[in-house]
């Protein structure tokens, strides 16, 4: 099962992790297979909110929510389980100053490739 690790933590805190542990867990991670993509984020200054309300579009610079930690990166991971995934999420080092959210990816786009198979197999069925 697939899922992405949010990495968290309050950007003033970045420089008490070195980029040398965080380059050599993502090595380690994906060397065994279970990273399928990482990536860090640039800092939240350089983020911009889109939201689409009443069919207008609302572009705010800056994060999504005011909160002490942001957004600074992600690991798409493959486990075979939820506590595999969060014995994997423990090791991001990131998790040492801020926190990793574990969250399972909803396979959106098989399950819509499945009903489009079960249409057309079926077409009386629609």
């Amino acid at each position: 099962m697939k899922y992405l690790c949010l990495v968290y933590l309050d950007e003033q805190r970045l420089d008490e992790l070195p980029d040398e542990d965080c380059v050599a867990y993502d090595t380690a991670i994906r060397s065994s297979g279970h990273c399928l993509a990482s990536e860090a984020l640039q800092s939240v200054h350089t983020a911009t909110t889109v939201r689409v309300r009443g069919g207008k579009v609302s572009v705010t610079d800056g994060p999504f929510a005011e909160t002490k930690e942001q957004l600074a990166g992600f690991y798409m991971i493959e486990a075979k389980d939820l506590d595999e995934a969060i014995r994997l999420a423990a090791g991001i080092p990131p998790a040492r100053v801020g926190s990793i959210e574990v969250r399972p990816i909803r396979p959106i786009r098989e399950t819509v490739a499945r009903a489009d198979v079960l249409r057309h197999a079926n077409p009386e069925d629609c």
